[in-house]
């Protein structure tokens, strides 16, 4: 059976090709003086211009023309020129085969190139095994073998050999990469991991979907089922650290394979394999599932305070309710005895013909429980819940060993008294418990006169390690999310020999005394103009008068004039199916070549399969429902394209393609240059499945449901988006997007709302070199900080509200460097740090430090938004393009009356980066036809200028058919590359 082709002949072609355009000629072709010598030795013109274009070829490609090629005559004018030829002598040399062999043996034996033979088959085979076990992208490995022929300077072969030793290296890299990860396993494992494919008593499911389809709502009873699946999956016996005899990318290739594959598929394979595979996924899942259990943990008991919270504020307001009730029959008494007083009648007949003697006295014994002292505390209703939390802690506790610092030792004890205590089913603590744990506010319904109230600690104890593992002092040995916080950094070693080389990646000085003194004169600069400014009222827009901060919000700009030409042109745009648009879309720019298959690397076979898969995913129609609309694509199909070949990584490639063409499109510029860039939250609500793992945040009501976080480029282009909890804090999320993208953008400044602003992020954009401009709602209320031995001028003093604590920063400067280089150099995410960071305690340095860091910019920005109106409104327009993008997005997201019902976060990725996705090609062909349309009405007579398109956003969808049946096809486009502009005409024509 013949093996299939990893790569095509044109693109076998283009490696093997001549480089024909002006920069890469130069680059490759210019002769040096060793070259110019051994030509000179030829006395002919031809024979000098014939050696020359073998010396050409012998770099690159790096092979030997055939007999009957003819160079490009680019080529031949730019070597000619160099030799004292002419381009025309090259027909003479041609003529003579003999010549020319001699010619290829002298100059190899001058330049020490090398003919391929077999030997140098299996050495380069065997070298390229090593890359294969790091990747399998075809692409990528040609490119790696080729740069190896020229590095070694031996003749590349034919593109079939090259294709032989692709295939051998990746199948030899596959074998060793099975046996390596198998390697040492005993029997009873082997029979276990075998036992995995096949159906388990008295169900129709194996094993393995069983450990697959593990449940994700947060509740008691699916953290028990969790459990479960992570004590079958201990009880195979693998040893976790045999992932470490692998590259770790090449362990999460099978792992994802693992994840993918049916069982009956996994049957078929070949046994190392299969059981390598098998192995991988096992490991997968126990990461995955621990992951799960402690997010689990995590909600669960932030769920329980969150309900003890409000029913406390519930209870408050119904003592409030019942106190004022009290205090009327009590007024009506005391009216009654003042009344009786002054008559000079029985006050306790008065009092009884009132309000009645038993309600009077019932009134005094309710206000007697009234009058205690206020006992309204959340974590009086917490331990109230006991129950629940005893539903799931014993087994929880049994299944995890919590590992952390020496500051949470005391927590850690208690941890093991209370298993220990579970256990052996005692119902009372040691005589003297470690209490170091317990916070002020937990005391005294812990501690109480008579000894330690159980239920207290325990939930005291689960609580204080819920805030601990999130801050990273408490982690669990084989969890991604909730490892040692020292873990997420860059190695020490790397980051001291970086540090010393003075090649770390960050934005600011080595020395933290030199940084300091630059942003102290800075500082005072600042302060000093903006002092100077307000002191004569010549501030734009802010009033400091009276000590109070006030800012005349920004008006609308937009000119009615480009109203005007952006309903014109919107009203040429031609009317369009959006699965023609994305297949014009694809035409531009083969997006869809992106989305290769996970084992092979090859684009999909069937183009119009995957992108049925993506518009399912952009329009949260499902593929269920998707194969229904769309004629010609079985639900069997689109899964399979879906498992195979869309992912996060392609998704990340596909959009990187649409932003960069969409950002050379002269029109783009218009709108920006591709520096500024804003980010912003979108909310949608939960429903069906979804629902369960939705959290409800109030700032959007009573329902459940998550948000996509997204950012915008200054030219409308939706450059990264990611999925985030709804309860989630936006700033920890900002930075990623400005480091995570692949597109060209090199955003400099970044524009949020309240929501993504923090001291943190203010810090770490410092230090990453990246200027932070948020719009910040309660500007007045933030307090500015200045270091120490400056005084304000008076007009500024109510602003401040404190000093920089300059010591513990520079304390802690190469700590605060060590983090910024991780998080650039992409060994941990800004979120998960600067989450672990707000977690912390108060006494934390690392925290405390990025927070002075951050007060210091925050401070000059603040005033720099004072003097800065053009600040304001860059602010103020780059956020309301991301607002004005939102608006198509929810436009887009229309099915299932636009909520999220897919129960697992992988589904939500991939809902968010197909919906960003089709946004991002929505406005690709948007701008393209813009341009089209903004001509037209120019050769019309209209006024259109640079100042008025700024203002027409590409974020129109009346003219795109987003509903009805989903046919690739069926509008074919034009051989001109555009479909034609609409005429518009009028109502009265005949």
């Amino acid at each position: 059976m013949a093996r299939r082709r990893l790569l095509t002949e044109e693109q076998w072609a283009r490696f093997l090709a001549v480089a024909d355009d002006e920069r890469a000629m130069v680059r490759h072709y210019t002769l040096g003086r060793n070259e110019l010598d051994i030509v000179s030795l030829r006395r002919t013109p031809h024979t000098r211009l014939g050696c020359a274009i073998l010396l050409c070829y012998l770099h690159h490609p790096g092979r030997i023309p055939g007999p009957d090629e003819r160079p490009p005559s680019a080529l031949l004018e730019f070597v000619a020129r160099q030799v004292a030829a002419e381009p025309e002598d090259f027909i003479a040399y041609s003529r003579r085969d003999q010549n020319r062999r001699e010619q290829v043996a002298a100059i190899m034996a001058r330049t020490g190139h090398r003919a391929f033979d077999r030997t140098l088959f299996r050495d380069l085979a065997a070298w390229l095994t090593s890359k294969a076990q790091i990747t399998r992208d075809p692409i990528i490995l040609a490119t790696t073998l080729v740069d190896e022929f020229r590095r070694r300077r031996i003749l590349i072969p034919s593109a079939a050999i090259l294709e032989l030793m692709l295939h051998q290296a990746r199948g030899r890299a596959e074998r060793i990469l099975h046996r390596a990860l198998i390697e040492g396993i005993d029997q009873r494992t082997t029979d276990a991991l075998d036992r995995l494919l096949t159906l388990q008593i008295n169900t129709e499911t194996t094993m393995l979907a069983w450990l697959r389809r593990a449940p994700a709502a947060p509740t008691a009873r699916n953290m028990l089922t969790v459990i479960e699946r992570l004590t079958a999956l201990k009880a195979l016996g693998i040893d976790r650290t045999s992932r470490t005899r692998v590259p770790e990318v090449a362990f999460q290739r099978l792992a994802a394979e693992g994840l993918r594959m049916t069982p009956q598929h996994l049957q078929d394979l070949a046994t190392a394999r299969r059981r390598a595979v098998l192995t991988a996924t096992a490991i997968r899942l126990e990461m995955d599932l621990t992951d799960v259990t402690l997010s689990m943990f995590d909600k669960l008991i932030g769920s329980l305070a969150r309900k003890a919270e409000r029913r406390t504020a519930e209870n408050t307001l119904r003592s409030v309710r019942d106190t004022q009730t009290q205090l009327r029959i009590l007024l009506t008494a005391c009216k009654a005895v003042i009344g009786a007083r002054e008559a000079g009648t029985d006050p306790y007949a008065a009092v009884d013909q009132g309000v009645g003697w038993f309600r009077f006295m019932k009134c005094v014994t309710d206000s007697e429980a009234l009058a205690k002292p206020e006992a309204a505390d959340l974590r009086a209703e917490m331990l109230g819940r006991y129950a629940t939390v005893r539903a799931f802690a014993p087994t929880f506790l049994d299944r995890f060993r919590f590992l952390g610092s020496p500051s949470v030792t005391p927590l850690l004890r208690a941890l093991d008294i209370i298993r220990a205590m579970h256990a052996a089913g005692r119902r009372t603590l040691p005589d003297k418990p470690p209490t170091g744990f317990i916070r002020r506010s937990w005391r005294p319904f812990v501690i109480k006169k008579d000894g330690i109230d159980r239920k207290a600690y325990e939930i005291c104890a689960l609580s204080e390690l819920r805030d601990r593992l999130r801050a990273g002092d408490v982690w669990v040995e084989g969890s991604r999310q909730y490892r040692d916080f020292e873990s997420c950094l860059m190695p020490r070693p790397t980051f001291d020999i970086l540090h010393k080389e003075g090649t770390l990646p960050v934005a600011v000085a080595r020395n933290a005394e030199k940084h300091l003194a630059e942003r102290a004169a800075e500082l005072d600069r600042i302060v000093a103009d903006v002092a100077a400014l307000a002191g004569q009222g010549l501030l734009e827009d802010v009033d400091l008068s009276n000590g109070e901060l006030r800012i005349s919000p920004i008006r609308d700009t937009t000119p009615p004039e480009a109203e005007e030409l952006g309903r014109r042109a919107y009203d040429l745009m031609p009317r369009i199916k959006v699965t023609d648009l994305l297949l014009e879309v694809d035409g531009w720019t083969d997006f869809s070549g992106c989305f290769t298959h996970q084992r092979s690397g090859r684009p999909a076979d069937d183009r119009a399969a995957a992108l049925t898969a993506v518009l399912a995913d952009g329009i949260n129609l499902g593929l269920s429902r998707m194969s229904e609309a769309c004629r010609g694509s079985s639900m069997r199909q689109l899964a399979w394209m879906h498992d195979w070949h869309v992912r996060d990584d392609t998704y990340t490639a596909a959009l990187t393609r649409i932003i960069d063409t969409h950002r050379a499109l002269p029109l783009a510029a218009v709108w920006g240059d591709g520096r500024t860039s804003s980010s912003d939250g979108q909310f949608y609500r939960a429903g069906g499945r979804g629902e369960a793992i939705g959290d409800v945040n109030a700032h959007h009501g009573n329902e459940p449901g998550i948000a996509f976080y997204t950012h915008v480029s200054d030219q409308y282009g939706p450059y990264h988006t990611k999925v985030i909890a709804a309860t989630a804090s936006e700033a920890p999320h900002v930075i990623d997007g400005l480091l995570h993208h692949q597109s060209g953008l090199a955003i400099e400044e970044h524009y949020t709302d309240t929501g993504g602003a923090s001291d943190h992020v203010f810090g770490l954009c410092a230090l990453l070199g990246f200027r932070f401009a948020p719009r910040i709602r309660d500007l007045k209320d933030r307090r500015l900080y200045l270091l120490p031995g400056r005084e304000a001028p008076t007009i500024l003093q109510s602003l401040v509200g404190g000093t920089i604590d300059v010591g513990h920063l520079m304390a802690n400067w190469t700590e605060l460097l060590r983090l910024a280089t991780s998080i650039r150099s992409g060994t941990a995410t800004a979120s998960a740090m600067l989450r672990r960071l707000a977690a912390y305690p108060r006494q934390n340095g690392l925290a405390l430090a990025l927070r002075e860091l951050g007060r210091i910019e925050r401070t000059a920005f603040t005033l720099q938004w004072l003097r800065d109106p053009g600040l304001r409104r860059r602010a103020n327009a780059g956020l309301n393009k991301g607002e004005a993008r939102n608006a198509l997005a929810r436009a887009i997201f229309f099915n299932r009356l636009g909520e999220m019902r897919d129960r697992s976060f992988e589904n939500q990725v991939f809902r968010a980066s197909g919906l960003n996705l089709l946004v991002s090609a929505i406005i690709l062909w948007n701008t393209r036809y813009l341009e089209a349309a903004f001509a037209e009405l120019a050769t019309q007579g209209h006024a259109v200028t640079p100042e008025l398109m700024r203002h027409v956003a590409p974020l129109g969808w009346e003219h795109v058919g987003l509903t009805g049946d989903y046919v690739w096809g069926a509008d074919p486009l034009p051989e001109t590359g555009l479909r034609p502009l609409r005429r518009m005409q009028s109502l009265l024509a005949a």
